[in-house]
């Protein structure tokens, strides 16, 4: 079905449906497997003989050394492997399977990350760790080491991030441990965590959250003592967004596009534009296999024409902040090159592009001052 076209949650949920006697640590076990065969499919297609299910479920096993355990036939185990089904050396399939990364993508990871880029794509053919923001408003970091260990969840610093935690056991308790459920964490990677604090708020400065989305960025920023208002072209995506303020003991004001015109001028307007999430295909592998160049270059359009609406909002002196979670150029300092050289009153004061690693996902931002 997900090759299909259907996306990975919609599949799973209904094979849980149809599959009742599945308990729910078998459903995870699944998802597990389902998500990494999506991060390794091309070379795990490879190994299986074939990028269908079948064969990349095998060529999983074969990885894993499990073929003869798995593929037994047995109850409601995969039939035994066939003829036709051999296995292949994963040396001698070409850079992008060895990569699982579609081959037009390779130029834009080189162009982006150099010598690095291998390097990059191995790192994202594996499983996203999963980070916490402390509400240091109403807690501090280690307290909340303790009170997670209480629901049983095991928890340390991130070491270059205050109030930054990296779960290290029972991740899937999170959501339902007092802490989350008493707004005390937040679900954050740690470099989008990491962008946050390099803005340099300061307490009451106005800022706008432009593309907010579900608002985790719009929380961390009001956490931080600014006066966020949030908005996105979508309102829908924001539904969760109130309730999560006041879970987390803050105010943030949700307002419409043709409000914003109203509330001109903010300090700092924040761009977490809409981008192909290349920094984030360790937890959304299905992603990169769907992108195409056409839909690659749809995002440049929409990137561009973003900044260009932000221009409009940021005051005199203010900032202009522009992040993706993507690794391309394309998506990030060529689009804010091409805003500087149209717009003409702006300038760069800084940019950071961190890259999918243990630490954090893939995140780029570059800070902008107006000039005139």
């Amino acid at each position: 079905m997900i090759f299909d076209g259907a996306t990975p949650e919609k599949s799973l949920t209904g094979w849980g449906r149809r599959h009742r006697f599945a308990g729910s640590k078998d459903r995870a076990a699944i998802r597990d497997h389902v998500f990494q065969a999506l991060r390794c499919r091309a070379s795990y297609g490879w190994l299986g003989s074939a990028e269908t299910g079948r064969g990349v479920m095998l060529g999983a096993m074969r990885a894993a050394g499990q073929v003869d355990e798995m593929f037994s036939g047995i109850a409601h185990a995969p039939r035994v492997v066939e003829e036709g089904e051999d296995a292949r050396a994963l040396e001698d399939a070409d850079r992008a399977t060895k990569n699982d990364m579609p081959a037009w993508l390779l130029p834009y990871f080189d162009s982006a990350l150099g010598d690095d880029s291998d390097g990059v794509m191995e790192i994202l053919k594996t499983r996203a760790g999963v980070f916490l923001r402390v509400n240091a408003a109403r807690t501090d970091t280690m307290e909340m080491i303790d009170v997670l260990a209480q629901d049983g969840v095991t928890a340390v610093p991130v070491a270059d991030i205050k109030n930054a935690l990296q779960v290290t056991e029972n991740e899937r308790r999170v959501a339902q441990s007092d802490a989350y459920l008493a707004g005390l964490i937040e679900l954050q990677d740690a470099s989008s965590q990491h962008a946050m604090i390099g803005l340099g708020l300061t307490a009451g400065q106005r800022v706008l959250d432009l593309c907010a989305g579900g608002g985790g960025k719009a929380l961390a920023m009001a956490a931080l003592g600014a006066d966020v208002t949030a908005h996105d072209i979508d309102p829908r995506r924001m539904v969760d967004l109130a309730p999560r303020a006041e879970r987390a003991g803050v105010v943030i004001e949700t307002v419409s596009t043709d409000q914003l015109s109203t509330l001109v001028p903010f300090d700092v307007v924040l761009v977490d534009a809409p981008c192909s999430g290349s920094g984030t295909w360790r937890r959304t592998p299905a992603a990169k296999w769907d992108l195409t160049p056409e839909r690659l270059l749809e995002l440049t359009q929409i990137q561009d024409d973003v900044l260009a609406q932000a221009a409009t909002l940021v005051g005199s002196d203010g900032t202009l902040a522009y992040a993706t979670c993507s690794v391309f150029d394309v998506e990030n300092i060529d689009r804010i090159q091409d805003f500087i050289k149209t717009q003409g009153d702006f300038k760069m004061v800084s940019k950071t592009l961190r890259r999918p690693c243990a630490g954090g996902d893939g995140f780029f931002i570059a800070q902008l001052c107006r000039t005139a």
